[in-house]
């Protein structure tokens, strides 16, 4: 059982903190003690994970820009190499190169030190090995070596060696867009195409230098490419309102095919089409499912919770797939997505409307440089056929409303007090006349309606990590978001430990 300490770095299947003073009220936890007996904690679970001597391990270490990353990337690599390990030190990287290093450097495990899209001051510590990333079961084994200062014997022999593992990495997607696009300039087959890239000082610069420009496109356009750990032009986040305004303005002012944008780690991705379209969220998972059910005819596409009606639509009847809508977290619909596969249900992508998009073809990780790749050899390969890439979405129906309403719980035991209130309002619902509870949801409790009734639906339910009761409400119908949500709140008003 972790403690009080321990347990406040654990989010997920991450290990996120406060590294950095700077923001009032947040003071330092992730201190160099912590980090340095979370390093000794992964050695242990990585020598039994594996099976072999803590001497005998291969670890990799990257980070992202944020600015604390050199100073934890010192300690980890100093206690990896403590304990006789080989570290490979990749320097600036992204979360999804970590996990090729493992692939194509054979590491045992691999440590990302990022906290995302999360402000300059946290930062976190991300794990791999060659089966993925690590379960939340996982963490927490490591946070309790960790609070339990348990450590690895101290060896002579271990080593630490730079590497620049990400020009390797780049040099992957390049040949991959050669293969695929197959253009009679072979080595430049971006030649006469204009796309920006919207990095947000973040690790993602490389993909407009180490790929794009290398590959004969015109990249000239793009922003904030420099990795800056302050992120002083916006939060590098595919879900943000600033951040996909700063991609769609750049795309305009250089009228470019396309524009892509990463997150600060480029585990996610997003991108913005030559006529303006937000290539994000529902449009976004439409894209992907249409390049991924590709050769895959019948497919299912695993998605979070909170895509939209259009969405399911357009995937099983336009594109002939199957949608399986599960639960929030990308660790969640990734998970699925294997688990349909070893039960012989051909499921070719995992994706999140956050950005987070998983493809079988490429390990299941979700990496959103590989992501935009796949978009931009579609996007290469219809101009062949006089077509542009928004036809590729063409049939997609979006909402006319739609809105994110974020409840928070007051309740110490906040899981118990949402759990109830999903299980009042299911009975609640099941009884109003004109509700239609979703038979196909994994996630809270979805309710649909017909028009002149809100035409649309909502979805309440419980944050993953948060005492927070997120509520979707979506509707094909001006005016429908508020008379869905006046319905809502008749139920809504009638609950304990929630802050309506």
């Amino acid at each position: 059982m972790l403690n009080d300490f321990y347990k406040q770095f654990k989010s997920g299947t991450d290990i996120r903190g406060v590294a950095s003073e700077g923001v009032e009220g947040q003071s330092v936890n992730l201190t160099d003690d912590a980090v340095a007996h979370m390093a000794d904690g992964f050695v242990l679970w990585l020598s039994k994970k594996v099976n072999k001597p803590c001497d005998s391990l291969t670890i990799s270490v990257g980070r992202d820009s944020r600015i604390s990353g050199p100073h934890i990337m010192e300690i980890t690599t100093k206690r990896f190499k403590a304990c006789g390990a080989k570290v490979l030190c990749c320097g600036l990287a992204s979360t999804p190169s970590m996990f090729m290093t493992t692939v194509d450097l054979n590491c045992d495990g691999a440590l990302q030190i990022t906290a995302s899209h999360h402000p300059f001051n946290r930062n976190g510590l991300k794990f791999f090995t060659r089966e993925g990333g690590l379960e939340g079961s996982d963490i927490e084994e490591i946070l309790t070596y960790a609070q339990e200062n348990e450590h690895p014997q101290e060896k002579d022999g271990g080593t630490i060696t730079d590497i620049d593992y990400m020009s390797d990495y780049a040099k992957g997607l390049c040949e991959k867009i050669k293969k695929e696009v197959n253009a009679e300039d072979y080595d430049h087959p971006l030649k006469g195409f204009k796309i920006v890239v919207d990095a947000g000082n973040g690790a993602g610069g490389f993909y407009a230098d180490k790929v794009l420009s290398v590959l004969g496109a015109d990249t000239e356009g793009s922003r904030y490419l420099d990795p800056d750990g302050m992120f002083p032009n916006h939060v590098p986040n595919p879900e943000d309102a600033t951040a996909m305004a700063s991609i769609c303005e750049a795309v305009r002012e250089s009228n470019a095919d396309l524009g892509v944008i990463f997150d600060t780690d480029v585990d996610r991705g997003g991108a913005v089409d030559s006529k303006g379209n937000e290539i994000n969220r529902n449009r976004l998972v439409a894209v992907a499912a249409a390049i991924a059910l590709e050769g895959n005819d019948g497919g299912t596409i695993v998605t979070d919770s909170i895509t939209s009606s259009g969405l399911k639509d357009f995937i099983e009847n336009t594109l002939g797939g199957n949608h399986y809508r599960y639960r929030r977290g990308y660790k969640n619909v990734i998970d699925k997505a294997l688990e349909l596969n070893a039960q012989g249900i051909n499921c070719p992508l995992a994706i999140e409307t956050s950005g987070h998009a998983a493809m079988r073809e490429n390990y299941f990780l979700d990496d959103g440089a590989y992501l935009c790749t796949k978009i931009i050899i579609k996007m290469a390969q219809l101009r062949k056929e006089g077509k542009d890439l928004d036809e590729l979405t063409s049939a997609l129906k979006e909402p006319v409303e739609s809105k994110e309403i974020r409840f928070r719980i007051t309740e110490k035991d906040f899981r118990a007090c949402g759990e109830k209130i999903i299980t009042d309002l299911t009975e609640y619902a099941e009884k109003q006349d004109g509700w239609q509870v979703a038979d196909d949801n994994r996630e809270g409790i979805r309710v649909s309606f017909g028009k002149g009734n809100g035409d649309g639906w909502f979805l309440l339910r419980l944050s993953v990590h948060d005492p927070i009761m997120p509520l979707n409400i979506e509707s094909d119908s001006k005016g429908g978001v508020d008379l869905i949500y006046n319905q809502l709140f008749e139920f809504l008003k009638t609950t304990d430990g929630l802050e309506i």
